[in-house]
């Protein structure tokens, strides 16, 4: 059958009008000329709007935050998409670090500029350099892509010559990468005629006592008798070690005064070690008893340092030892 003997069996009859292919490629293109028109007269109206949008000039916002970035291009009714972050020590974080298109090209309003962020320096934790050879410190800043700055001498009982005393920034800090490092390293032992003040603390107070005779250095001696140590054990001082004193120098010693404690022999014996990472802490021991709680140690001490106390029985029944304030560790006494 073919296709005019199909469309009049099924699309004629007598009785009705007529539908010819004629008439249905008439419709069609009807419609494709509607289509079009409607295509051309959209197209106008958009290029219309578009054009009659004004021509603004993009601002320089490099070197600006975001949102100074933004309100400067919101003036001009111009749009801001972030299209990345950048690591750059010299601009800081959050500022623009550059922008499409540039500064001084005209564009029309509406148009979005494309900004890249500056994320700062790449930051990089300081190691702890307390401790370490002078060489061995300048090493370690060099894996950490940190540098060694200013460096100075400071006179010491305790640590050898060369040895870093103290730096700045301090351990475990977050810096820039190639920020330099000051540090102040053991000058040794101090000449004659410079004295400095040794560390008694957990030592006999007459050892304090023979020094200040021998240095010429007036002593002060303030007396506990709710310490837990021994009678005679110099608890606390004032200068810290390896501080310079003079005649004139104020130097105080808090001394145990507890008495019958000296020859019981009934001692617990507390010690602790310090991290050997970060920075100097602050630690503090606290005995607990049925009398309550006293404190028998309180100070700073270097990363990788020991304590050991000396704890009669009779005064504890647990030790809890605190680090920088946080409870780390309580110990039965038994």
């Amino acid at each position: 059958m073919g296709f005019k003997e199909f469309w009049q069996k099924h699309f004629s009859n007598s009785d009705e009008r007529i539908v010819s292919p004629g008439f249905v490629l008439r419709v069609g293109g009807v419609g494709l000329a509607l289509f079009l028109l409607t295509y051309f007269l959209f197209s106008w109206t958009m290029e219309t709007v578009i054009h009659n949008r004004k021509e603004v000039m993009v601002p320089d916002i490099a070197g600006k935050s975001s949102v100074n970035a933004l309100q400067a291009l919101s003036e001009l009714n111009l749009a801001m998409k972030i299209d990345g972050y950048e690591f750059n020590e010299t601009v800081p974080i959050g500022t623009v670090l550059r922008q499409t298109p540039e500064a001084g090209s005209t564009v029309r309003e509406g148009k979005i500029v494309r900004v890249v962020f500056s994320q700062g320096g790449e930051s990089v934790f300081t190691p702890n350099l307390i401790g370490l050879p002078l060489r061995n410190a300048e090493l370690l800043l060099r894996q950490r892509q940190l540098v060694l700055g200013e460096v100075s001498e400071s006179y010491s009982l305790k640590a050898e010559k060369g040895t870093v005393l103290s730096q700045d920034p301090k351990p475990e800090l977050s810096v820039s990468k190639n920020t330099m490092v000051q540090v102040a390293v053991s000058a040794g032992a101090p000449p004659a005629g410079i004295v400095m003040m040794p560390d008694f603390r957990q030592k006999r107070s007459d050892e304090a006592q023979q020094w200040a005779a021998q240095s010429g250095v007036p002593l002060n001696i303030k007396e506990d008798p709710a310490s837990l140590f021994p009678g005679g054990t110099v608890i606390d001082q004032d200068p810290q070690p390896d501080t310079v004193v003079s005649p004139d120098s104020k130097v105080t010693l808090t001394v145990s005064s507890r008495k019958g404690d000296a020859s019981s022999g009934k001692e617990f014996r507390v010690h602790y070690e310090v991290s050997q990472s970060g920075a100097q802490r602050h630690i503090r021991v606290v005995a607990l008893g049925k009398s309550g709680d006293r404190e028998i140690f309180n100070g700073l001490r270097d990363p990788g340092s020991k304590i050991d106390l000396s704890v009669p029985y009779a005064g504890a029944e647990k030790i809890r030892i605190f680090v920088n304030g946080i409870l780390v560790e309580e110990r039965p006494v038994k």
